[in-house]
């Protein structure tokens, strides 16, 4: 199924997002209105853990061993990522994320583990 990504602050590609809307973000996106975003589920706790968050600042240079602890924290409960999962089995969904660095952020580990790449699933 097809999942894609898109930052919460960029309001032209949230206008032309199809499918379900899911903010993968512990915290609410600064400055958002809820009507902004138009959700469909809100997936705090399929978000990474506030800890790794915090030690990853968004950094490039921690971004390998994100991935890594990101991951390892994801298959250590699988059952947070069922509601987007449910969700991906009626239609595409769309993860929203509101991190500035579009390459490097937990939305893009996520995409990418939802559909598998890596050996992930």
């Amino acid at each position: 199924m097809t999942v894609g990504l898109c930052r919460a602050y960029d309001r032209d590609a949230l206008a032309h997002a199809v499918g379900a809307r899911v903010l993968v973000d512990r915290v609410w996106p600064r400055g958002i209105s809820k009507a902004d975003l138009d959700l469909t589920l809100w997936a705090k706790q399929a978000a990474p853990s506030t800890g790794l968050r915090k030690w990853f600042g968004h950094l490039p240079a921690r971004w390998d061993a994100f991935r890594r602890r990101y991951i390892a924290e994801l298959d250590a409960a699988p059952e947070n990522l069922m509601p987007i999962r449910a969700l991906m089995a009626k239609g595409p969904v769309v993860l929203i994320y509101g991190a500035k660095d579009r390459a490097h952020n937990q939305a893009v580990v996520l995409r990418d583990y939802l559909d598998g790449v890596d050996g992930t699933a």
